[in-house]
């Protein structure tokens, strides 16, 4: 029986990388996505050009609960195990104290806390059976927050407390941990170069990481790491050292 994993926000960088790192190792892949159908399609494509039937893709806005519970609907109709599920879906944009109200407040904590934790226990039965891992894709600003990012950063920590949290809940049936970026890739909004300097100055290896970093660091935890639950692991260049 071929082993599947499920990935939210998989149709484009981190978490296609981690998506095409993971199809190399012989996974299945559900692709999740919400906008980027295009992406998510031609992602679906060259993975099933390269091993027929081994990927397919889904649309939710996992902030909506009702579209949440659909997918996890289809996604147990659609497979008999799931051995993995990696949470990487997540809103980030900045926003002053003084101006977050309860649609930033909802937007931000619906997308990155709310939906990891109601995915997982919606697809609990699935994942329970195969024994399988969860990661969560956190933040080294959910250690030490991020000025002018309070709420953001506030929904990773929160999901820090959740990944430990859970590792204990579900253990010892299912390992939950967490992998927490660096910098690894600037905002598609943009990334002032004057900013991108000062943040890399503050990195130990002096370079930004890249996607595959990330991927290498979920494919330990996936594949190499049976005793690892209960830990986030910091793939972010040193920078943590310097917060």
């Amino acid at each position: 029986m071929s082993k599947t994993i499920l990935i939210t926000g998989a149709a484009k960088r981190i978490g296609a990388s981690c998506a095409r790192l993971m199809h190399a190792e012989g996974y299945n892949l559900i692709v999740h996505y919400q906008n980027s159908e295009t992406e998510a399609m031609a992602l679906v494509a060259e993975l099933n050009a390269i091993r027929t039937d081994s990927a397919w893709g889904l649309r939710a806005d996992l902030s909506d609960s009702a579209q949440l519970r659909d997918l996890s609907v289809r996604v147990m109709d659609r497979v008999e195990r799931l051995d993995g599920l990696i949470h990487n879906a997540s809103q980030f944009f900045p926003c002053e104290v003084a101006d977050v109200d309860e649609n930033v407040w909802n937007s931000l904590f619906n997308s990155n806390l709310k939906a990891p934790f109601f995915l997982t226990q919606a697809l609990l039965p699935l994942l329970k059976q195969s024994q399988a891992s969860v990661i969560n894709m956190v933040d080294i600003y959910g250690q030490r927050p991020l000025l002018g990012h309070a709420v953001y950063s506030m929904t990773k920590a929160a999901l820090i407390a959740m990944t430990h949290s859970l590792a204990k809940e579900l253990a010892p049936d299912i390992r939950v941990n967490a992998v927490a970026p660096g910098a690894i890739l600037w905002p598609e909004s943009g990334h002032e170069q004057t900013a991108q300097i000062e943040l890399l100055s503050k990195v130990a290896l002096q370079r930004c990481g890249e996607p595959e970093d990330i991927a290498k660091a979920v494919r330990y935890l996936m594949l190499e790491a049976p005793y690892v639950t209960g830990q986030v692991l910091n793939i972010d260049g040193g920078r943590s050292l310097f917060i």
